[in-house]
């Protein structure tokens, strides 16, 4: 049986030439489809392969190529010629096969080499059985990635347990050791990291590297010009402005966004949202908008996971629950369990707690973190880090441990530690 393939190459004096060579070679043309709400359209019905599509094409980009994928559609790029400026726009969208127009009758081949490429469909969302598992995706197509970096997802349950505090103190550790650092605020219910560091402006990094991938332009130099620097080995990507602009940054985005940091930073640390569920699955009988898709392709990304729970009782009891909810959702994740908010009021010892976990969970606890408001009172009043404004306060110090702890379990040789910011300008002044 002949291969069904959809034609969407747009309003080019090619288009033509493609219907022949797809004729001449055998493949069955199932439409030609003059838009992408047409091409998306016909995709859903799953009687094509592949997509033959162009740069002509107009509002063809990242997510497009994508949800073809989730259709189980793989795409095939026609360009005027190969390479050329459209052919690399194409490979940037996360097309890689792409044929020129002199090349069309090695047309069938290129469908067969797209069909047989032996690489997974690109899911929306890594947590669903229907859409793959973590990190064995194709959303990464596209970008050119050492993965010299490391990727460090901090998650915790809801009830503010303190995620954006451990992942800015996390950061600002790993950046004392010498590492060159980046926060990403991937908190799509309530992101804090600009507020945390006096950063109230409207205009979100994340958004900004996001359309940036969108158009298949992300790179570690467009990345870095989208971020803001907090000292000399730190930067943050600042998140959403408002929780309701959650759609605009889909799964395959921020896993774009993520490998291109992977690439500028030693170690990335993204902030998570709370939430795993998958309600969107029962609301919806095609691929659905998933808000909970960008922590999952998170989690999924991350070489360690660092689950942050409160030490009270109720964070304690949401804490074990969130553990169970992650094995399940991401049963690959190397996880360590970070307790916060540790203070003597409590009636009980990290010993009395790590036994808890221990038994609940089979895991242990990384570490234990002192409840210290007066000095997150100091750091945030500031718009600074720990480390910067009460690097002798216990909550800094202990970070400082986790954070070496966790660059020694990454791979990373310790460098130089780096000179405060204000130090650095003091010492030019003079």
């Amino acid at each position: 049986m002949s291969t069904g393939v959809l034609v969407a190459v747009g309003a080019v004096r090619f288009e033509s030439d493609v219907l022949t060579a797809a004729a001449q070679s055998g493949l069955h043309v199932v439409r030609r489809c003059v838009d992408v709400a047409d091409l998306m359209a016909t995709a859903a019905t799953r009687q094509a392969g592949v997509a033959l599509v162009s740069t002509s094409l107009g509002g063809i980009d990242t997510e497009v190529v994508a949800r073809l994928r989730d259709e189980h559609i793989e795409v095939v790029g026609v360009a005027s010629s190969e390479p050329s400026p459209d052919a690399t726009v194409l490979h940037g969208l996360g097309v890689d096969v792409v044929v020129g127009v002199a090349e069309l009758a090695g047309l069938a081949k290129a469908v067969t080499e797209a069909l047989e490429s032996g690489r997974p469909v690109v899911k929306a969302d890594p947590g669903a059985e229907r859409h793959g598992s973590p990190g064995e995706d194709g959303a990464t197509r596209g970008i050119e990635s050492t993965r010299t970096g490391r990727v460090v997802a901090v998650w915790g349950p809801t009830g503010a347990p303190g995620r954006s505090i451990v992942s800015l103190g996390l950061a600002a550790g790993l950046g004392q050791t010498g590492l060159s650092t980046m926060v990403v605020d991937a908190d799509v219910y309530g992101g804090s990291q600009a507020q945390l560091l006096g950063l109230l402006d409207e205009s979100s990094g994340l958004l900004a590297a996001a359309r940036s991938a969108n158009k298949g332009s992300l790179d570690a130099e467009g990345l870095a010009s989208h971020a803001r620097a907090v000292s000399a080995s730190t930067r943050i990507l600042t998140g959403l402005p408002r929780s309701d602009r959650w759609v605009e940054l889909s799964p395959v985005l921020l896993r774009r966004v993520v490998e291109a940091a992977r690439s500028l930073s030693q170690v990335t640390v993204v902030d998570c949202a709370f939430c795993l569920e998958l309600d969107e699955e029962i609301s919806y009988d095609i691929a659905a908008p998933r808000r909970n898709g960008a922590t999952l392709t998170a989690l999924g990304l991350a070489d360690l996971v660092v689950v942050v729970g409160a030490a009270d009782p109720v964070g304690l009891g949401r804490l074990l629950r969130a553990l169970a909810d992650l094995a399940v959702h991401v049963p690959s994740s190397r996880t360590r369990v970070v307790v916060n908010r540790m203070r003597p009021s409590l009636g009980w010892s990290s010993d009395d707690v790590a036994a808890i976990v221990r038994r609940t969970s089979q895991l242990e606890v990384a570490a234990f973190l002192p409840d210290d408001p007066a000095a997150c009172d100091k750091a945030v009043v500031h718009g600074r880090t720990l480390t910067e404004c009460a690097a002798g306060s216990k909550l800094a110090k202990a970070l400082g441990r986790l954070a070496g702890s966790l660059a020694e379990e990454l791979g990373h040789p310790r460098g130089e530690p780096e000179v405060p910011l204000r130090r650095r300008r003091a010492a030019r002044a003079r």
